[in-house]
């Protein structure tokens, strides 16, 4: 097939997705300043990245091993916690659910990727929007990924178990998804409303 996507190009269509949602969501909640992002454009929208090291490193860090379970279909979730720094509650968990079709990954998916793109680009300015409605973040946070794997799935010795950091009484929100017809991601926001 000319134009089919295979498992190698989803994984990278998943994984930019992820790198771009993260940022513009550590900038849209406020976690550092705005003078520590940088404006690109992807998806046919303004975003904002981080221009911080450490930040970038990390995302970079999760990403990569991200990329290693996507193709081997190991990954089965990715979760963006916001955390208080100053308790350690949960604030918010924006959490993104990974779907594999192995038949398709196997043959090629023939969707288009401008439809994949402009599926990414409403799921993201409907993240952005849903800033609205959400309780303002005014203490000191912190962001962590949480990678929910198969349970025979190796983990590199530098990353460490965790609880899942949900929260009590929490609200949800689910949000739209996009898929390639080998990965499907269904996003979904929720949060304290007793911040």
């Amino acid at each position: 097939m000319a134009n089919s996507i295979t498992l190698q190009g989803s994984t990278a269509i998943v994984k930019e997705f992820f790198y771009y949602s993260v940022n513009n969501l550590l900038y849209q909640r406020g976690i550092y300043p705005p003078d520590e992002f940088e404006r690109v454009k992807q998806y046919g929208l303004p975003l904002l990245v981080s221009k911080q090291k450490q930040v970038k490193q990390f995302i970079h860090n999760a990403l990569n091993q991200s990329e290693e379970w996507l193709l081997s279909n190991d990954i089965k979730k990715i979760v963006v916690v916001f955390t208080s720094i100053d308790t350690g509650k949960t604030l918010e968990r924006w959490s993104f659910d990974i779907l594999f079709d192995q038949d398709v990954a196997a043959s090629g998916s023939t969707k288009d990727e401008k439809t994949i793109r402009s599926e990414i680009q409403n799921i993201i300015r409907q993240m952005t929007s849903s800033i609205t409605f959400l309780p303002i973040i005014e203490e000191p946070a912190s962001f962590d990924l949480l990678v929910y794997t198969a349970k025979e799935t190796t983990t590199p010795s530098a990353w460490e178990e965790s609880d899942p950091k949900l929260i009590s009484n929490a609200e949800h929100v689910e949000l739209r998804s996009f898929d390639t017809k080998i990965h499907k991601v269904q996003s979904m926001v929720a949060y304290a409303m007793d911040s």
